[in-house]
């Protein structure tokens, strides 16, 4: 499996897809045109696209940190 460049492990991508598996399974809209009908592998295609945005806890910490430092 290729990953996206902006997924760093293939664990964040399962948990990214599965996220919006869940999503789709609820009722949201799919993002691509496929042939596929499910809501798991329609969510693997997304992220491959890089149509699913997502925020690490990492990415957000850092950027708190850079707030308060600037705060000063």
């Amino acid at each position: 499996m290729d990953l996206p460049q902006a997924i760093d492990s293939k664990f964040r991508f399962i948990l990214v897809a599965a996220k919006r598996a869940r999503q789709l399974q609820s009722g949201a809209r799919s993002l691509i045109q496929t042939q596929s009908r499910r809501p798991t592998r329609i969510a693997q295609q997304e992220v491959e696209a890089g149509l699913v945005p997502f925020v690490t806890e990492e990415a957000t910490a850092a950027d708190t940190g850079k707030r308060i430092r600037s705060g000063k």
